[in-house]
């Protein structure tokens, strides 16, 4: 094994971190494992996007302590995961993480499992699994804080912050990186991504995000690696896909994902018709949308996951749908053939859940109800679940292309009208006529005997 560097140790006076700036759940876990014995770390973004001045979604926390002796720790503790065995302590209010420092793959055999609670060896034998390509499987074999550090993806993520004496700790040159605005990974950056590619999504996340470039080597590694994105499972390339294109950088990421040779393998039918042109058009709806949606969401708007996926692959939908026109379907039939071909080709890639690609359906065949003002039973419209973000969607058309405008300005007319103040709203918003109360018949006297 190779010896590690120590670590550069920022002191307190010189970072901005504060305990006041850390959510109070996760200083108090801090503290009861250093209370117990126990080395225990501020890890992970929330370390770097307080050293950036930057609001941290989330706090995780390494520490010394098992799995097994966190769960003992505390009672809000659930264990869960098989590749990294991970304790989620959970709050009214939050939920943070709790991982175990981590070591490399052979420092521990894989049939040792004493540093396991009673009862964690069937979840976690074998300790570490890597499948022949290279991608890791399984990885709960323990190490040092040092031994962590260079496990994770990039160096500015790798900085900690120690709870002991409020120090930053650096081994692996993250400070530097986080100055220059650089996304750099630790190690040899193509085995990182051939042990997990989901990271080359990530690092494109980092670097929109954060507004960071890419250091050379680790940008060469991800563009050479990129066929290789879909070796990760179809279900965690649909949650990273959300991480992406919900961040409020969508726009960004959707350029940074085709350059550097991510988005064809992800979306590869969609992406071959982004190289065509329509009519002698090239297909730019979908950059705009995306900025619109960015927009939106920076505004503090909460764009659902349908809405999303909607505005990024509508134009190709309804492209698709016209070819079905032409055989003769009508456009009602027409759109969810589309929907349907589409979802069918993406599901092997990207496992969007079937829930959340009919929402998409009900987006774009309301365009087609939409065009009727007010058409048969309007009410019924109003009702549907999609209909909000299927309005939006006419919005976002309205505000990027100048179409339907119109359409939209009657139908939120129409729908503000039939809301009802908060005190008189109904069960059904379409029955606003009172029902009228039966009389009671009222009941002979009983007969009294002579």
């Amino acid at each position: 094994m190779k010896q590690m560097q120590p670590p550069r140790i920022i002191p307190r006076q010189d970072h901005p971190i504060s305990r006041s700036m850390i959510s109070p759940n996760v200083i108090r876990i801090l503290y009861r494992l250093k209370d117990n014995g126990h080395t225990a770390f501020l890890v992970g973004g929330g370390v770097r996007d307080l050293l950036l001045g930057r609001e941290p979604k989330d706090f995780d926390v390494a520490t010394d302590a098992t799995p097994g002796r966190i769960k003992k720790l505390f009672r809000n503790c659930r264990l869960v995961g098989r590749r990294f065995r991970l304790a989620h302590l959970h709050f009214s209010d939050e939920i943070v993480e709790v991982s175990t420092f981590r070591g490399s793959y052979t420092e521990e055999p894989a049939g040792d499992l004493a540093t396991l609670a009673p009862g964690e060896a069937e979840n976690a034998n074998p300790r570490s699994q890597v499948r022949e390509d290279g991608l890791v499987l399984r990885d709960n074999v323990f190490g040092s804080p040092a031994d962590d550090a260079h496990r994770r993806d990039f160096t500015v993520n790798a900085l900690a912050y120690n709870i002991a004496d409020f120090s930053i700790l650096d081994y692996v040159g993250g400070m530097e990186d986080l100055d220059r605005g650089v996304i750099r990974t630790i190690g040899e950056p193509s085995l990182r991504f051939t042990e997990d590619p989901v990271r080359m999504l990530r690092a494109i996340r980092f670097a929109a995000l954060l507004g960071f470039s890419f250091e050379e080597m680790t940008w060469r590694a991800l563009v050479e690696n990129a066929p290789g994105i879909t070796r990760a499972t179809p279900p965690r390339l649909y949650e990273e896909i959300l991480k992406l294109f919900l961040s409020g950088e969508g726009e960004a990421i959707y350029q940074h994902l085709r350059l550097g040779g991510l988005f064809a393998p992800l979306f590869p039918g969609f992406s071959q018709w982004l190289e065509r042109e329509t009519d002698g058009f090239p297909h730019v709806k979908i950059s705009k949308n995306l900025e619109w949606l960015d927009k939106r969401i920076s505004e503090g708007t909460t764009v659902s996951a349908p809405l999303m996926l909607s505005l990024m692959f509508g134009e190709y939908l309804e492209e698709m749908a016209a070819f079905h026109r032409k055989q003769g379907v009508s456009p009602l039939d027409a759109i969810q053939a589309a929907v349907a071909d589409f979802m069918g080709e993406q599901t092997l890639l990207v496992a969007i859940p079937h829930r959340v690609a009919l929402a998409v359906r009900d987006i774009m065949v309301l365009q087609y109800r939409f065009i009727k003002m007010p058409g048969k039973r309007p009410q019924s419209v109003l009702a549907r679940q999609g209909f909000s973000d299927a309005l939006a969607y006419l919005l976002c058309q309205c505000e990027t292309a100048g179409e339907g405008a119109d359409i939209f300005a009657w139908w939120e007319s129409y729908a503000k009208e039939q809301v009802l103040p908060p005190s008189t709203m109904q069960k059904d918003p379409v029955a606003q006529v009172p029902k009228k109360r039966r009389r009671r018949r009222k009941g002979r006297a009983p007969a009294t005997s002579a």
